[in-house]
């Protein structure tokens, strides 16, 4: 399992979000989230232009073993999803932190402060 990367910030829930510029985060799963998954089959990610808060139910992740919801990581809009994703679920399970679901645009970066980073997130599999 790949350790958690150090320019990323991470729910509890098992979402990454790694800032991008003008306020857009790029929102992956963990490779920790992925590895409990197992082979991932589906994913069904958010529409763009919809406003989704933090912490609020937004996608679904189906794997052989189980399907799993996936929660925003701070609020902001839906303004791109990785439409790859589609034809090549299992693009998650081969690199899960280079693999981003979808980017939100958000109105206050330091929401991302309420994230932990990665030796706390460690800590939170561990």
């Amino acid at each position: 399992m790949t350790e958690p990367a150090n320019d990323l910030k991470y729910a509890v829930t098992h979402e990454w979000a790694k800032l991008e510029a003008d306020n857009i985060i790029s929102v992956g799963i963990t490779d920790f989230a992925q590895s409990e998954l197992g082979d991932i089959v589906y994913i069904q990610l958010p529409d763009v232009g919809k406003h989704l808060d933090m912490e609020q139910q937004c996608a679904t992740i189906e794997s052989v073993k189980a399907a799993s919801d996936l929660f925003s990581p701070v609020a902001g809009e839906v303004v791109a999803i990785n439409d790859a994703l589609e034809d090549e679920p299992e693009l998650v399970n081969e690199a899960a932190f280079e693999t981003w679901l979808f980017k939100l645009k958000i109105k206050n970066a330091s929401d991302l402060d309420a994230l932990l980073d990665a030796t706390a997130y460690d800590e939170a599999i561990s």
